[in-house]
């Protein structure tokens, strides 16, 4: 049993151990162009979450990661099968009630590592923040870490050559061969400002895409994978461990 995992540890060890950081990673149930799998952003979840926090375990940092919370905000995809929504205000509503538990029993930080676009956790935080002047509420989205053309050919953003890779080497099993993928193209806005990206609308997810990837995924391989899971993990283990070395009332310089 890994003991910065709480899905794998016992009331024996937890009752005396020390823990600094909660880390609660957030994914998404939907589906990712026609080769890979609905739990996609669960699994990138998993996988990264504990990979990162073995690396500030073993630094000495005092870490907890908590069970992936599977369901995301998923509005722009209502008419795609089984693409499960959640609506912030349900976010909300979970960390609430998470952040009450471990402000309670004096876990002041919390990290959500969030795996999945259609999340947004910044104004959720703000409003907790104020609830619970105590705890210090953090989020990052482990795919926004490092710049993704020096690990793979081809950009993307769903179901795409990084998502692809990343699936090839945790779950091959689960990828289907990458001829029956379809070719992620995306449709474009004919508003210039939502192109250039300063101006934000909801993409409706079955008319931006025939086949609900957004990136062609064919150069994918498990050695890009393999690359881009060690450097995103060890970024994260590092800000771990300076989240957990912080003195929260005194952050700044």
């Amino acid at each position: 049993m890994r003991p910065y995992i709480l899905a794998e540890s016992n009331w024996k060890d937890i009752k005396e151990q020390a823990i600094e950081l909660a880390i609660l990673p957030w994914g998404a149930t939907e589906a990712h162009n026609y080769h890979l799998p609905y739990s996609t952003d669960v699994v990138e979840a998993d996988e990264i979450g504990s990979e990162s926090a073995r690396k500030a375990w073993e630094l000495g940092a005092k870490v907890m990661l908590l069970p992936t919370i599977p369901f995301g905000v998923n509005t722009g995809q209502q008419d795609i099968k089984l693409d499960l929504n959640i609506y912030p205000s349900t976010q909300m509503a979970i960390l609430n009630d998470l952040i009450e538990v471990l402000n309670r029993q004096g876990i002041k930080k919390l990290l959500v590592l969030n795996s999945h676009g259609g999340n947004d956790f910044k104004t959720m935080l703000r409003e907790l923040g104020a609830r619970y002047p105590d705890m210090w509420l953090t989020t990052c989205s482990w795919f926004k870490i490092l710049d993704h053309q020096k690990y793979f050919e081809v950009p993307g953003d769903h179901a795409d050559e990084m998502e692809t890779s990343l699936m090839l080497l945790f779950r091959p099993q689960w990828v289907r061969p990458l001829e029956e993928a379809g070719d992620g193209l995306e449709k474009k806005s004919k508003i210039a400002a939502i192109r250039e990206g300063w101006l934000w609308a909801e993409r409706p997810w079955s008319k931006i895409s025939a086949d609900t990837g957004v990136g062609n995924p064919k150069a994918a391989t498990p050695e890009k994978g393999r690359l881009f899971f060690q450097e995103v993990t060890n970024q994260l283990a590092k800000m771990y461990v300076s989240l957990c070395e912080a003195a929260t009332d005194a952050i700044y310089e």
